[in-house]
């Protein structure tokens, strides 16, 4: 059943005031890992976005670079529940990290935080930046892995900047078929309950849920994407969206653009933020970190 939009933005805006990253489980915290962190504001057309950025141990200068998108449903404003990653990412993948604050829906819907997130992608490229933006990399984990996907494309069909990698964490490809319909048995029910509210005020035009910046993995994108950034995605097989990212890693396989498509059968949508062990978290911040580095080809 549709939601009103009304309802959908005020229930959107209640949830903005709820706790961030603070209940992380404290095994998958990191925190063991040094962080030297500055907080910057990068300037986008929807405004200028708070960021932290992440230094790698061995100082930013000729190092790649990582620009980070969190998640929640394209409404939350949480950064600070990526920290786990991002100070993995510096420490083990040598680059600097940029985790973006970026301003989620009602107030900016689609196709602004798309936009924003190329236009962080933009400034982090820029050969003035005291990292080599050369080398830059884009990821992000449900709704961020969509945005980072939504600026692979605007990168591609803009002629930059030039990607090394999208990272597409359990992210949301296809918002043209209702999430209700995406329910299947032995998949968690959380989405399907809340995604009429999280497509209604991020997107609320039924037909641009059509758009490729909304749904690279629905059938009305057909163009080719021969060129565009090499991809990491990793779906979970409790996951209402496990479908769509395979879609699409079979789509990017297809235009010679997947680096790798990680599935975990056994864990559920943001299973690194909401209770799994250490054991289940590592090996994929390791791949991650191990494709970044590769990508960005870090250090002398």
């Amino acid at each position: 059943m549709a939601v009103p939009r009304p309802i959908a933005d005020v229930i959107a805006r209640l949830a903005q005031k709820g706790p961030g990253g603070s209940r992380r489980p404290s095994e998958v915290s990191f925190a063991e890992i040094p962080a030297s962190t500055e907080d910057i504001r990068i300037p986008t057309r929807h405004g200028s976005l708070p960021a932290t950025v992440y230094s790698p141990p061995q100082g930013m200068e000729g190092r790649g670079v990582y620009v980070n998108l969190h998640g929640g449903g394209f409404i939350l404003r949480h950064p600070e529940q990526d920290d786990p990653l991002c100070r993995y990412l510096a420490a083990e993948a040598e680059v600097t990290v940029i985790n973006v604050d970026y301003i989620p829906a009602p107030q900016c819907r689609f196709p602004g935080p798309v936009e924003q997130a190329y236009d962080v992608a933009l400034w982090a490229a820029d050969k003035e930046r005291p990292w080599d933006g050369t080398r830059c990399a884009i990821g992000g984990q449900s709704a961020g892995g969509a945005l980072a996907a939504g600026a692979a494309r605007l990168a591609l069909e803009h002629g930059g900047p030039e990607l090394a990698l999208q990272m597409l964490m359990y992210p949301p490809l296809d918002l043209s078929i209702p999430a209700a319909q995406k329910l299947r048995e032995g998949k968690e029910t959380f989405l399907a309950r809340m995604g009429p509210i999280f497509d209604v005020a991020y997107c609320p035009d039924a037909t641009d849920r059509r758009s490729r910046l909304a749904s690279p993995a629905g059938d009305h994108d057909t163009a080719p994407l021969d060129g565009i950034a090499p991809a990491l995605i990793i779906t979970c097989g409790r996951d209402i969206l496990r479908d769509e990212g395979i879609r699409y890693a079979e789509r990017l396989e297809r235009a010679g653009s997947l680096r790798g498509h990680v599935d975990l059968p056994e864990v559920g949508h943001g299973f690194n933020l909401i209770g799994a062990t250490r054991q289940t978290v590592l090996p994929v911040y390791e791949r991650i970190a191990e494709e970044v580095g590769q990508q960005l080809k870090t250090g002398p």
